[in-house]
């Protein structure tokens, strides 16, 4: 069986096509915008869109040849749609920030406790999407009387490739408004805590299954066959850990901008310091703990204070200082991306400095904190989860660059096991391929 795979990350679409499992011909990319004013942060849907588009064309005859396709996607990626699926809003990323005072109503109406309970979150800003919600409720109503689909970029998509309204648990996990805990669907105390209609919301399926076929419109303008069937798809995570084996206990490592710590469990207990989402296959979840600014803290070093070292000699510079820091009374806060658990907007910093501190030394402290946070999450989730497997699947676009330091530190014996690409081949095995 072949499977065009379909991947939507932060900033680009990844397209393959997938045969045992196995990548045929190459990885397609293509690129997308993200806007950031101020404190709001989105991708517009038709730039997806047509990023899809772009790939697909690229994959060439190949794609219209598959026998099933598959996406993942990121999430939250939270829009509005109108009768025909066409984008109201721009879809709102986890780095949102415009709905805090939103959040803290959420979680003050519903209870702090209850709603972890409920929702295995608490209501983060633009990170669960109920705030999202909440916000245009109360400063865009205008587009909100013209819903008719309240969705994530998941959704999106079927409504233009297969004109299906779906969404798998995974990515309803996000929406602040799904019983997580319990994967029984849209639950109607966290609903009325916004004020969203459950006729807004998309129809739950499991990820693997088929959520409908290419329409003969879709197929003309994404290059596909008509009536190819579509997985109903994922959340990118969730591929990676089908790719580790999800059993409960497996543990998964995705280093990029943001480094991802993830573990499956088939017991889940709410921690407000980790995600918890339903894997999306399944009566499995995942427990998530993230370092927001990861690969990203490090790019901000080499554009801040390395512009003129070349890349190469920059990362041999990082492979020295994490055998050997050199930060000495120097400390760093890594949270330049604030947390994907908190409400409150947190900021990183630097203390410690003097008139003899160099640029190597504020970046030694920087590569420590990472390898301590990245430490103390370890610490966190097996003080939490009872079963943990200490054989870690790794994968990420800078996972052999930073891999060796983000675990330096991890407390008892792992095994690393590296896998490019993970994300795409997980997309084969939800495939059953």
């Amino acid at each position: 069986m072949k499977v065009l795979a379909i991947d939507i990350g932060s900033s680009s679409v990844k397209c393959a096509i997938l045969h045992s499992r196995r990548i045929v011909g190459g990885v397609v990319r293509t690129t997308f915008p993200t806007l950031v004013d101020g404190p709001k942060v989105e991708v517009e849907a038709a730039s997806v869109r047509q990023a899809v588009v772009d790939a697909i064309a690229r994959v060439g005859r190949r794609a219209k040849d598959a026998d099933v396709i598959a996406i993942d996607v990121m999430a939250p990626s939270f829009l509005l749609m109108d009768r025909k699926g066409e984008a109201l809003t721009n879809a709102i990323t986890h780095q949102d920030r415009r709905s805090i005072d939103a959040a803290r109503a959420i979680e003050k109406r519903v209870g702090r406790t209850r709603h972890l309970r409920l929702a295995g979150n608490r209501p983060v800003p633009g990170g669960i999407s109920s705030t999202s919600f909440a916000w245009l409720k109360s400063h865009e109503s205008a587009r909100l009387k013209k819903a008719d689909l309240a969705g994530h970029l998941l959704t999106y998509l079927h409504r233009h490739l297969t004109g299906a309204r779906v969404i798998d648990p995974s990515v309803a996990s996000f929406s602040g408004v799904y019983s997580t805990i319990t994967q029984k669907g849209w639950n109607d105390e966290l609903c009325d805590a916004v004020g969203m209609s459950k006729h807004l919301l998309p129809e739950i399926r499991e990820g693997n299954e088929v959520a409908g076929r290419i329409t003969r419109d879709a197929a003309s303008r994404f290059g596909l066959g008509e009536g190819t069937p579509v997985l109903t798809g994922v959340i990118d995570g969730s591929c990676g850990m089908l790719v580790a084996g999800a059993v409960a206990g497996r543990v998964m490592n995705v280093c990029g901008s943001t480094d991802v710590l993830a573990v499956c469990t088939d017991n889940p207990k709410p921690n407000e310091n980790l995600l918890t989402r339903a894997l999306g296959v399944g009566k499995l979840w995942v427990y998530v703990a993230n370092i927001p600014a990861a690969g990203s803290a490090v790019l901000w070093a080499k554009h801040t204070l390395f512009a003129d070292l070349p890349e190469a000699s920059f990362y041999r510079l990082i492979a020295k200082l994490s055998r050997s820091s050199i930060a000495g009374d120097l400390t760093f806060d890594p949270r330049l991306a604030g947390s994907r658990t908190q409400i409150e907007s947190l900021r990183g910093g630097i203390a410690g400095l003097t008139l003899s501190t160099t640029r190597e030394m504020i970046l030694s402290a920087l590569l420590d904190s990472l390898a301590r946070t990245s430490a103390d999450r370890v610490h966190l989730i097996q003080t939490h989860c009872k079963q943990i497997d200490h054989n870690c699947l790794v994968t990420g676009g800078l996972a052999k660059n930073l891999s060796h330091l983000l675990h330096r530190d991890w407390p008892g014996k792992w095994k690393f096991r590296y896998v490019e690409e993970a994300t795409l081949l997980g997309l084969g095995v939800l495939a059953g391929s």
